[in-house]
């Protein structure tokens, strides 16, 4: 019988690094598993040296984000847990897809191609670098407004505050235009088979108030995945919740049912293997 999975792999989003997910991290590892939170390549300095030089977020693409968190997994003994953030929920969509994971959680999941929802509130959010094509190839720091409008707009004005400073990153520019572009004729890094049955189970965590990724965002991907009629898709809703739900007040909440779910269905995915 394959094994239970007893790790767990965390993959940030844009504007962020690995450090989003330090509560999630600690509260996993108190479960008993071993967390993977890799940043995405070039990243490892940490928030404070990526605002001192972003240089390493403009030498980022798609295809090498995806293909860095393909290599840790593929060197795991036993499929992971993979959970992503917005875009690292993009990122987790496309691993599955290539046959990699034991479950997967999308927390206010980014889209893939094939989805061609771009509501204008994901475009004020990402105006700062969507608004000049030319900073394609450049890194891009949001301000703190900016930010509060994207990732913490039911915060409270200190909590809002004390995320900026210390959460924030620039945005890799190339990523964020390669996925809003994802749609346009030619290949993508993020082209998935939404009839793969062979696909391990996928939960997606939605915000009601997020502005980068509205909920209805999320439910429509779910109704994507529904053309495979074998491997499971559901779609949980926060109502409150804005898309920094990973430090917003009541994440274990969150993090809990994320962690049930994937244990429970990765169980069952295990069973049905044997069965």
């Amino acid at each position: 019988m394959p094994a239970k999975p007893d790790t767990i792999v965390l993959i940030h989003g844009l504007y962020l690094d690995s450090r989003s997910w330090e509560g999630w991290a600690d509260r996993y590892s108190s479960r008993g598993y071993k967390v993977l939170t890799p940043s995405w390549p070039g990243l490892e300095g940490g928030v404070e040296e990526l605002r001192k030089d972003p240089t390493p977020l403009t030498k980022l693409d798609m295809t090498k984000i995806v293909d860095h968190y393909d290599a840790i997994i593929r060197g795991l003994e036993t499929p992971p847990i993979i959970m992503g953030h917005s875009l690292g929920g993009t990122i987790t969509q496309v691993l599955l897809d290539r046959g990699l994971g034991a479950v997967g959680v999308g927390i206010e999941a980014a889209t893939v191609k094939g989805i061609l929802d771009l509501p204008l509130s994901t475009l004020k959010a990402n105006f700062a670098v969507l608004g000049n094509p030319f900073n394609r190839g450049k890194a891009t720091m949001l301000s703190p407004e900016q930010f509060r409008y994207g990732f913490t707009n039911t915060f409270t004005d200190a909590a809002a505050n004390a995320a900026y400073e210390r959460y924030a990153i620039p945005g890799a520019n190339r990523v964020l235009f390669q996925v809003a572009l994802q749609n346009l004729p030619g290949a993508s890094a993020t082209k998935v088979n939404f009839r793969n049955h062979a696909r391990a189970p996928m939960l997606f965590i939605a915000g009601g108030e997020d502005h980068i990724v509205p909920a209805k965002v999320n439910e429509h991907m779910v109704k994507k995945y529904g053309k495979s009629s074998e491997a499971v898709t559901e779609v949980k809703v926060y109502p409150e919740r804005a898309h920094f739900t990973m430090i917003q007040e009541g994440w274990e909440e969150v993090a809990d049912y994320a962690l049930t779910w994937a244990e429970e269905h990765a169980t069952a995915r295990s069973k049905a293997a044997v069965g």
